[in-house]
């Protein structure tokens, strides 16, 4: 696929997701096939006046290409001028975030507030693409902010500011995640236009990214909580359009767990990625019998050498059959409406089988 200039190998692309798409995690969806992988999202005033945290959020290596990097911005000057930055940086694709739900983020007037603005949004996307040195411009959208949808207006104007790519998440703002998105939408804008259209919203696996693209015809797939514990998704996806069937097998997993996990003790500070690599580890083995278990032994864990042991031991009660059968429908349908769905209040005192 061809977005603008940029030439990617795969149809399949790792989302910007806030606190998840750091280096450790973009790392391994791209060794198992993601064909573009962003960096999680970014403040364009924080690039524009180089303030070191915001510059350690996207963070990447000179041999990590294709990346991108999403930006949250409402001013155009600004968001032309953090694009001459990331333009120094030779990063691959510059996407304007126009779909965060999150409250902070709405009263701020950015994210999806945006979807009210369509003139703002038009003059954004044009002083991103004015500054962009041809690096293509991406918006991720949502349908409209609240019950009307506006997605057709809104892509409309997108493209004809000169963005190479929407990338679409087929929900209204107001939609919570246990409403299915409306892909019908995202055939409508597809087909009036010219530019590239990603699909995305709850792509879980293999069925449901051939449903988006025989729904919607749309070029690529934005995998976001798809890919949570579930690097595994490009693989299968790329090996699926060559008529191949593949499932990861335990070995597998443990393997690019402990992975994960000795990217997040290499990188940054200790704290935050010791969080993340917990979180993660819980992310790889929600769907399988002992994740209560698993859970109450990580979250007692204080070192990284401490949370590889407790994994490898997981792995091998797993192998033994050692934990009972565990209605894993639940964890499944729990953690698509709550990704953190360990703090969920239903979920807290599960059992844990030592």
């Amino acid at each position: 696929m061809q977005i603008g200039n940029l030439k990617i190998n795969s149809k399949v692309i790792l989302a910007p997701m806030a606190e998840i798409t750091d280096f450790a995690f973009r790392k391994i969806a791209k060794d198992y096939g993601a064909g573009l992988t962003y960096t999680q999202m970014v403040s364009a005033e924080g690039i524009a006046k180089g303030d070191f945290n915001t510059l350690r959020l996207l963070t990447f290596s000179k041999n990590e290409t294709p990346v991108g990097v999403q930006l949250l911005g409402n001013d155009a000057n600004i968001l032309g001028a953090a694009v001459r930055e990331l333009a120094k940086l030779n990063v691959s694709i510059i996407d304007l975030n126009c779909g965060c739900p999150v409250e902070k983020v709405v009263k701020n007037k950015m994210g999806s507030y945006l979807l009210t603005q369509p003139k703002l949004l038009g003059e954004l996307v044009k002083s991103m693409v004015a500054n962009s040195n041809g690096i293509p411009i991406s918006v991720k959208i949502r349908l409209g902010f609240r019950d009307e949808i506006n997605v057709l207006e809104t892509a409309k104007i997108i493209e004809d500011n000169g963005a190479s790519a929407i990338l679409i998440h087929a929900r209204t703002r107001s939609d919570k995640y246990n409403v299915d998105p409306a892909l019908e939408w995202i055939a409508k804008v597809k087909e009036i236009s010219g530019i590239k259209i990603i699909g995305n919203g709850s792509i879980f696996n293999v069925n449901d990214a051939v449903d988006m693209i025989e729904k919607t015809n749309c070029d690529g797939l934005l995998i976001a909580r798809g890919a949570l514990g579930n690097p595994f998704i490009f693989k299968q996806f790329n090996l699926m359009e060559k008529g191949i069937s593949y499932q990861p097998e335990e070995s597998e997993i443990l393997k690019v767990v402990l992975q994960h996990i000795e990217l997040l003790e290499q990188e940054q500070g200790f704290t935050k990625n010791f969080d993340r690599a917990k979180k993660n580890i819980i992310w790889y083995y929600k769907n399988y019998n002992g994740i209560w278990c698993l859970i109450e032994q990580l979250f007692s864990a204080s070192t990284f050498t401490e949370i590889k042991k407790i994994v490898i031991n997981h792995a091998e009660k797993l192998k033994s059959g050692f934990y009972p059968e565990e209605n894993l429908e639940i964890v499944n349908k729990n953690f698509k409406n709550k990704v953190l769905f360990w703090l969920a209040k239903e979920e807290k005192g599960k059992v844990c089988y030592n």
